[in-house]
């Protein structure tokens, strides 16, 4: 009930040209303050800001498709999306599905199996590669951009972003890069006017936009764990730069955030729980309201599988009323987050620290990825007579390739005079 009556708010308030707003505030921040536009039309571009403007104009888009829909989608759980993708097809439309299986195939076996069932066109993502990217196109003339999964349960208390992107050479090169990802063919995905790709220009979208950045930087992400971001964020701050930093608490990134501490970076985060606000967004705002102001929003986190590994998208835009109203989002989660406190606790001597992913389940492939104070050192991870060795690079990372091991199997990696272990 509460799903159809934000719809219908939400569709009712859509229909004004311009920004709206909610007066239903997001879950953990105080009611009352003022709450910035959740959507926000700028040129060819239109901004949603979640969870204040609901999911109602995605479903819509969805709904109103005449020949074709398109998505990508890294987690689809969401029985009204499905619903109506599954009655595009019915009445005709083309409806093509492409979901990750490296590490959601579980999460995504009922969605899958459902919209089999009722005509659309629905494939899994490559086995070795985590589709992470959330992208819906409409009749090959609109494309929503998004941070967000379409997953139902997540969608009331998490701040995530979409921009509707109706520019020809965007949309152009979404289908483009659909059409080869839903035909296994390999691409180069183009560029756009706009257009954030992963693994292809991502990592050097993100360092350009925070090396650029001359006054003011905004970040909001779910992950810090790339060392060239967390290193350029930290270079942002010494030389000047006012580097804001919002997050959901993790003890995971707490080596990133110390770093960023000590260099002078603004962080504020919120506790990981039911009844606060989850950073599940992507975005980055550099010298808002100024001449080379820029905002980039997309699926990419800041970590090294996410910018150099997966399909992903994102958009960068120096659209002074979408830059503006990501801004305001932001510093008002700034506001109401707690500031971080700096561990003091240090590691001494060598240390690494491991992660593993199935790359093919059916030949027992994996990725092992290695952080580590190691650098130019070999890395070897060895499983049930099984190892693989690679050198890790300047900042001590790797990845390795370990083939054979089944699943589940303790792998242990040794580097320089460091030992740590993970599984898949």
């Amino acid at each position: 009930m509460y799903q159809k009556i934000l719809i219908t708010l939400t569709a009712a308030a859509l229909s004004a040209v311009g920004a709206v707003t909610t007066a239903q505030p997001a879950s953990g921040l105080a009611s009352g303050a003022r709450v910035p536009s959740a959507a926000v039309r700028a040129g060819s571009l239109r901004l949603l800001t979640e969870p204040q403007a609901g999911i109602g104009p995605i479903y819509r888009l969805i709904r109103r498709a005449r020949k074709s829909v398109d998505l990508t989608m890294y987690e689809l759980a969401d029985s009204v999306a499905e619903a109506d993708l599954a009655a595009d097809a019915k009445r005709g439309v083309n409806v093509r599905v492409i979901l990750d299986q490296h590490l959601e195939r579980s999460a995504n076996h009922s969605a899958y199996k459902y919209l089999a069932a009722h005509g659309v066109h629905v494939r899994w993502g490559p086995a070795g590669t985590t589709v992470h990217q959330k992208t819906l196109t409409v009749d090959n003339s609109t494309s929503v951009i998004m941070t967000l999964n379409l997953v139902a349960r997540d969608y009331r208390g998490t701040r995530d972003f979409a921009v509707i992107d109706t520019n020809r050479t965007d949309v152009k090169a979404i289908v483009a890069t659909f059409n080869a990802d839903f035909a296994g063919r390999a691409i180069t995905p183009p560029d756009g006017t706009d257009l954030v790709w992963s693994p292809t220009n991502a990592q050097a979208s993100v360092l350009a936009v925070i090396h650029r950045a001359a006054h003011t930087l905004a970040v909001e992400d779910e992950e810090m764990d790339d060392p060239p971001v967390t290193s350029a964020l930290a270079a942002a701050a010494r030389r000047g730069v006012n580097v804001e930093v919002i997050m959901t608490a993790d003890s995971e990134w707490d080596s990133a955030f110390n770093e960023l501490t000590r260099a002078g970076v603004h962080i504020r985060l919120y506790p990981d729980k039911s009844s606060a606000l989850y950073i599940h967004a992507k975005v980055m705002v550099a010298d808002a309201g100024r001449g080379d102001q820029r905002a980039l929003i997309g699926s990419q986190n800041f970590s090294v599988a996410s910018l150099d590994y997966n399909r992903e998208l994102g958009i960068l835009t120096r659209n002074r009323r979408i830059v503006a109203a990501v801004r305001a989002t932001l510093a008002r989660d700034y506001a109401h987050a707690t500031p971080y406190k700096s561990k003091k606790k240090k590691r001494s001597g060598a240390w690494c620290r491991a992660t593993a992913s199935v790359y093919n389940a059916s030949e027992d492939e994996n990725n092992v990825y290695v952080h580590s104070n190691q650098p130019h050192k070999t890395a070897t991870a060895s499983a049930d007579g099984y190892s693989h060795s690679y050198k890790t690079n300047g900042r001590g990372y790797a990845l390795i390739y370990l083939n054979g091991p089944p699943p589940g199997a303790l792998i242990t990696v040794r580097v320089g005079g460091a030992t740590c272990t993970t599984s898949d």
